[in-house]
Parts: C-alpha cells; structure tokens; sequence
C-alpha cells in the first residue's frame, strides 16, 4: 500500500503560522523545534462536503497534547479554525480532503534541546491535500512488528507528538515483507495498534479493542466505541493477545486517514474468512453516517 501523488495537489497552498505560500516555497527555520528534536504536535482531520468531522475532538486533542509537552503558548481554538478556513479557501477545497495540523513549540535562539531556548511563540502549520482514504477496501495485510510501543512511564503515546521513529521502524519492517502495515505489540505482549491505525477484533459477534495504554486516544476508535453503544453492539476495551487476533472471526484498523479498513490476514495467516466481515462492513456504513449527520461546517454551502 503506497499512496500515490495526486496532481490536484501540485500547486498546494500551505499555511505557515498564517502566511499561505505555494507548497514549493514554504519551509520551516533549521532553528525550529520540530526539525531541532521532534518537539511538536499534531493531528490528522477529514473534510466532509465543508464540514470536518469530529474537529473539536481533534482540537482538544492536540490542545492536551501541547500542555502535556508544556508548551507556553497555544494558538486559541477561534484561531486555528480561522486558519484552516483560510487553507481551504485558498485552496478551492470543500471535499475528500485530509489536513495535517502540525504545532511545534517554535523557534529557538540557538540549537539546543532545552525548552527555555524557545522565545518567539509556537509554530502552527495547516497543510490540506486532495486525499481519499488511504486503505484498500478489499482487505490489509499485517505482520507483526519486532518493533515494541513503549510503557506510559516511557513515551507516553497518548501524548499526540510528532516523534514519529517508533511507528516509522515498524512501517518499514511491513514494506520489506511486502505488508500493508505492521501490528505493534506493548512491551507485556499485548496488543497496541498498528504503525498508524487503531485495532479492534470481533470475536463472536463482540468488538474487542485495546487499553488506551500504549497507544494514542483516538478519534475515530472512539467514533467507533460510540457507534457500538448507541447500537447495543456488545463490545469491550482489554487486553488483546496475538493468539487472539489469529483466532478472531474479523478484524479492521480505525484512523482519520483510512476510516475503517478490514484486516484480512496477519503474518500471511488468514483471518476469519480472508474477507472483510459482517461486522466490519455495519460498522463501516453506520460511521459514513456519522459522518454526513455530524461535523463542524468550515466551508458555506453552495
């Protein structure tokens, strides 16, 4: 699974801390913290027919995410969704689009890895592209990750920051087995999440995903949670095993990029049926319904 260059986007307007600029000429400072050591945040939205859905979940997100990393100042919300207005305006977009939110705790009067070297405000970028979910809808292929997601007293993954290596290790294992992505297990050997997505399993007829352990809250696995308890889907949050997800009837990753994606095989092991099942599929068409029910209107209607 590669994605491919979309020509719509070949002229991109991106904005940096409220300048829009082509893409071929934005850029950072070499002084910036996210090229200094990855010291940012960020998160991915999706445009819906001018609404992005679940954006104040996104924002809260990356608002806690920042206070977590003690950033002295963050953007007001007013702000940010102003500057993403503007990006997609700039851009003539108002549909299948995603948006790469990405803030960074800013410049700093020298190189170094000592926050207090940050004087001049937080960097915001707002990067939106022509993009359709990312996912086959026939079915992923997965291995297993050697690559392990380290314990809260580590890294806490729950902090939504932009030190990407981990999940990068564990995406390149899965192109060099000719996967689509890689399962990442905890340090206890459980289940994590893939490289990018959630993970849930349905094992007769209940969904199962993992702890919020060793993995970031998401949106779209808690769209998902809501999804099953608005519809009395039986459905709980623990411990997963691999042997489990070998022996499960389906299983399917969630993210803002894919949506909700089948898992059709795991370490060339087949899952279920090899094809994606009953569960995956309702699942799927009720979250297409959230997504025209719900969302914040960014783009006037035509």
């Amino acid at each position: 699974m590669l994605q491919k260059f979309d020509e719509r986007n070949r002229d991109l307007i991106v904005n940096i801390n409220g300048q829009l600029i082509h893409r071929d000429k934005a850029g950072i400072s070499p002084f910036d913290s996210a090229v200094q050591g990855g010291d940012a945040v960020w998160e991915g939205l999706r445009l819906y027919n001018g609404r992005i859905f679940k954006l104040h979940d996104h924002l809260d997100r990356l608002h806690a995410s920042a206070t977590a990393l003690s950033f002295v100042e963050i953007p007001v919300r007013e702000k940010i969704i102003e500057e993403i207005k503007r990006t997609l305006a700039a851009n003539e977009m108002r549909d299948g689009v995603h948006i790469r939110l990405t803030l960074t705790r800013g410049m700093k009067i020298t190189s170094g890895m000592d926050p207090r070297l940050n004087q001049s405000g937080p960097t915001l970028i707002i990067l939106a592209e022509h993009k359709a979910p990312v996912y086959a809808k026939t079915g992923l292929s997965l291995i297993t990750s050697k690559v392990r997601r380290p314990p809260p007293e580590i890294l806490d993954c729950r902090i939504h920051h932009a030190n990407l290596l981990n999940s990068i290790l564990a995406k390149i294992e899965a192109n060099n087995a000719g996967a689509d992505d890689a399962l990442m297990l905890d340090t206890r050997g459980f289940v994590a999440e893939t490289n990018a997505t959630h993970v849930f399993i349905v094992r007769e007829d209940e969904v199962l995903t993992s702890h919020v352990l060793a993995c970031p809250e998401g949106i779209t696995r808690a769209t998902v949670l809501e999804i099953c308890a608005a519809e009395k889907i039986p459905h709980r949050e623990r411990d997963i095993t691999l042997e489990e997800i070998h022996s499960a009837d389906e299983m399917f990753c969630t993210g803002t990029m894919g949506e909700l994606a089948g898992v059709i095989s795991l370490d060339d092991q087949v899952i279920g049926n090899g094809e994606i099942g009953p569960m995956t599929k309702r699942l799927s068409e009720l979250y297409a319904q959230c997504i025209l029910r719900d969302g914040v209107m960014v783009i006037e209607p035509l």
